[in-house]
């Protein structure tokens, strides 16, 4: 059996543009794209922090080290300059290798620049 796994994620990335008379995609800083081997015109699921949307792109390269993340065409109406993002891609894995499977997660700061990257997610529960 294949299960759809989270392949790779760029966390609380921040918004830089939102064009939308360019056609369609989201331009992603190409450091950031092979640090989580994304791959240009693969699909990406986009969580917008600020407003709750969630829509589903591709990615396109920008040039490297400008911390553009560049959402375009009629996606444009989902986010703003300065929105919090998170954009994920997914892929198939036979269940059989699931217990050894980590997923590709870069962290960024203010200003799209790569602090951190990790392979699981921590675990954090609140004190209700």
């Amino acid at each position: 059996m294949l299960r759809t796994v989270l392949n790779a994620k760029l966390h609380r990335v921040t918004t830089t543009h939102a064009e939308l008379d360019y056609e369609g995609s989201c331009a992603i800083d190409g450091e950031l794209l092979d640090a989580a081997g994304i791959h240009e015109y693969e699909q990406i699921h986009i969580y917008n922090i600020n407003n709750g949307e969630r829509f589903v792109t591709y990615a396109i390269r920008a040039e490297e080290k400008t911390g553009i993340i560049s959402v375009n065409g009629a996606a444009a109406h989902k986010a703003s300059p300065g929105d919090l993002l998170i954009i994920c891609t997914f892929g198939q894995i036979d269940s059989t290798r699931i217990a050894h499977y980590h997923p590709t997660l870069i962290y960024v700061d203010a200003a799209n620049c790569i602090v951190g990257k990790k392979n699981a997610i921590p675990v954090q529960m609140s004190d209700r």
